[in-house]
């Protein structure tokens, strides 16, 4: 909370500098008590790690709230627990009412969760607080994570800043000359750089203006916006392969051409149902509107330039299935981005294509499959289980969230593709939410980003660790 409480001194928004110094004080006093009462010499079991992961976002989300709901900007405090959540999971949905008119702090911090929370609340802590690396693997795989760039894993949080940084800096000169160009203010032009590679980097979605990235009308903002959240969604294994001189990955793993395929199909899709709509005018407004729309939810950023409503009223059903359909499958694991994830969809793939081979092989052929994802690997049945559980888990919390709109009132293709937005960390919206939607609806889409950002096991491992403390076990 530091940078934004700056921030807004330097703005001199005295408010909302009362506003972080009360959240900071809650925090500091929070944490030296927890410190103090939790303290122990004993390493992390796994079961500990997940737990310890898993808690920490509801921590997180909890203190996190305070400036939000201090700044009178949300109606209640549940709302404000949306918004962090939503943040922290870089999912972009908000309730927070008049974003045009907030402060310059209250933007940075919102800019900062979403930053923060796409490399992970665990990832910081790894970063900046751990002493050692006995039980950091633990705590860093609790958190989706299980890739490590560097033998050390303390390391490979650390890389993960460096990568994360170093983007931050190039990209936000690049919008920053953008926005020159277009006429922007320099203070507002900068601020504005920094905050959407914030939310494109972080396939998080937050931007500074109600009307998102069609706020700047500008196909050069869009183009750069593009390349951001593509990069953003990508592993950062691929990240660091390429930094380290293995560029031919790019082209060769599993995840990036599992994505090149499912976002060319379903950019096809809407493309064919909206030209035979006649929805836009010509070829470019087409081509422009949907490929934005379709790689924005396909990386699970939630950056639109088009507004909410427009889903329902210009899309139809089949356009608004072809989004759906994206922000379902997300990008690539251990990266910012959410959903299923390319790899899973990918290993299923090969697993079904192994079964064909097997099925017309002869009796005696031994035939097995392989794939590359930062080095060629044979495609086991233990990975292709897992990869089968963990989307499943996916489907039925999407299915789960479109029943649950539907429960309300709400029409099933817009429940199902705001649900789907919710779960797979993408922020898209189609108008269901709003400040006004029912109390149950907002919880239940916190716990749907939630599960969708670690991924399902380390909430289970909370959530039997709460049953067994209640049965005094």
């Amino acid at each position: 909370m530091v940078v934004p409480l700056l921030t807004s001194v330097l703005f001199a928004e005295w408010d909302t500098v009362v506003d972080f110094v009360i959240s900071m004080s809650a925090c500091f006093i929070f944490g030296f008590g927890a410190q103090y009462l939790c303290r122990t010499d004993k390493d992390l079991a796994w079961s500990h790690g997940l737990v310890v992961a898993s808690g920490s976002w509801i921590w997180a989300t909890i203190l996190g709230a305070l400036p939000h709901w201090l700044s009178s900007h949300e109606g209640s405090y549940l709302d404000a627990m949306f918004d962090v959540m939503s943040g922290y999971t870089t999912t972009g949905l908000y309730l927070l009412q008049d974003l045009d008119h907030i402060s310059n702090g209250l933007n940075m911090w919102r800019h900062l969760l979403t930053y923060a929370g796409g490399q992970g609340i665990v990832v910081i802590a790894l970063t900046f607080l751990f002493k050692g690396t006995s039980g950091a693997y633990k705590v860093y795989v609790g958190e989706g994570k299980d890739e490590r760039l560097l033998p050390n894993v303390v390391n490979t949080a650390r890389a993960i800043w460096l990568v994360s940084l170093a983007y931050l800096a190039v990209g936000t000169l690049a919008l920053f000359g953008v926005a020159l160009w277009l006429g922007q203010e320099p203070v507002r032009a900068f601020l504005h750089a920094a905050w959407v590679f914030m939310g494109a980097w972080s396939t998080g979605g937050f931007a500074p203006q109600s009307f998102n990235t069609m706020w700047y009308h500008s196909f050069a903002y869009e183009i750069v916006t593009i390349v951001i959240m593509i990069a953003g969604s990508f592993n950062f294994a691929l990240h660091w392969a390429v930094w380290t001189g293995r560029r031919s990955e790019i082209v060769r793993n599993l995840e990036t051409v599992s994505f090149a395929i499912t976002l060319t199909l379903t950019t096809m899709l809407a493309t064919f149902w909206l030209a035979r709509a006649g929805v836009y005018p010509d070829a470019m407004a087409l081509g422009r509107k949907v490929f934005y729309q379709l790689a924005s939810g396909h990386t699970t950023t939630g950056f639109s330039t088009i507004f909410s409503k427009a889903f329902v009223t210009q899309w139809g059903t089949i356009g608004l299935l072809a989004v759906t359909l994206a922000m379902g499958i997300g990008a690539s694991a251990c990266s910012t981005a959410g959903g299923i994830k390319g790899i899973r969809v990918g290993v299923i793939f090969k697993s079904l294509i192994g079964d064909v081979r097997k099925a017309i092989a002869p009796e005696s052929a031994v035939v097995r499959q392989h794939y590359h994802h930062i080095r060629t690997q044979w495609l086991d049945d233990g990975l292709v289980k897992t990869a089968l559980t963990i989307t499943v888990l996916y489907l039925v919390m999407y299915l789960v969230s479109g029943l649950l709109g539907v429960l309300y009132g709400y029409e099933f293709t817009a429940a199902l593709f705001e649900g789907v937005s919710a779960g797979s960390n993408t922020g898209l919206s189609c108008g269901v939410t709003d400040p006004s939607m029912p109390a149950v609806m907002k919880l239940s889409y916190i716990v749907f980003m939630w599960l969708g950002r670690l991924e399902f096991m380390s909430v289970f491992a909370l959530l039997g660790y709460g049953i067994s403390i209640v049965r005094g076990r």
